[in-house]
């Protein structure tokens, strides 16, 4: 996960830290209830400030949805290796759909190399 620079990130009840300067989330186990989920250290104040959200939420708000779309082109393009080269063959022929193109534009999008082919 990438945690996306200069996001702003509401705490609940008013509070908003931005995404870079959160350093550590962690659930509050006794005396929680509402507005009391979640202890937020953020970088350069000393004390944590309470969130009346869960961590896992606040998580999702740093690193924002497109995290989510990363790993799924990942796991796309890693599948995609799979594919032995007859059946990306009949594939494209049949459907009309280039599953080595596809690769090579999430190679694009993601700033990552192709994953090695198995066949």
């Amino acid at each position: 996960m990438k945690i996306v620079p200069d996001r702003i990130v509401p705490l609940g009840f008013g509070k908003y830290v931005r995404a870079d300067r959160i350093v550590a989330l962690v659930p509050i186990e006794e005396d929680r209830g509402p507005g009391r989920r979640t202890l937020v250290y953020v970088e350069g104040i000393s004390d944590p400030l309470t969130a009346g959200r869960t961590e896992g939420t606040i998580l999702r708000d740093m690193v924002g949805p497109e995290s989510g779309t990363i790993e799924l082109l990942r796991e796309l393009q890693m599948q995609i290796g799979q594919v032995r080269p007859l059946l990306k063959s009949s594939i494209r022929s049949e459907a009309g759909l280039d599953l080595d193109e596809l690769s090579r534009r999430i190679t694009d999008l993601t700033g990552e190399p192709e994953s090695p082919r198995i066949f």
